[in-house]
């Protein structure tokens, strides 16, 4: 016999469906794309251009793409008023916060290397 789930629903009592659509709706807020989280902000792609020092229509094409820079993403998030963290998550263990990784400046950079001449003997 099949079961519809809008049959299911239906005999629900009102306090058991407003769970379900609750639930429902943290799943879906769980995952969205660029747009979506900037749209579910009221922010719109001018705001976020001002704050990252870029066209609208860089925000637009960076909202479009599917590999970003972490770096990039970490900024972007921050326009938006968050910030980024990345997590692992694996089969047999609970998920890992990666540290290091999504930060400004996580390591200092290596000093500049002098340029060659200046250590070469001097003519005398």
């Amino acid at each position: 016999m099949t079961v519809n789930v809008n049959d299911k629903i239906r005999r629900l009592s009102a306090a058991q469906r407003k769970a379900v659509e609750t639930r429902a709706a943290e799943l879906i807020a769980e995952e969205m794309t660029l747009r979506e989280l900037r749209r579910a902000r009221k922010l719109t792609q001018v705001r976020i251009a001002k704050a990252l020092g870029i066209t609208q229509d860089s925000v637009s094409r960076l909202e479009k793409r599917s590999d970003l820079l972490l770096s990039t993403l970490r900024k972007t998030i921050k326009a938006m008023g968050g910030t980024l963290a990345l997590v692992a998550e694996f089969p047999d263990r609970p998920p890992v916060v990666l540290s290091g990784i999504a930060q400004d400046d996580p390591m200092p950079k290596p000093a500049a290397r002098k340029p060659a001449e200046a250590h070469a003997p001097r003519a005398g």
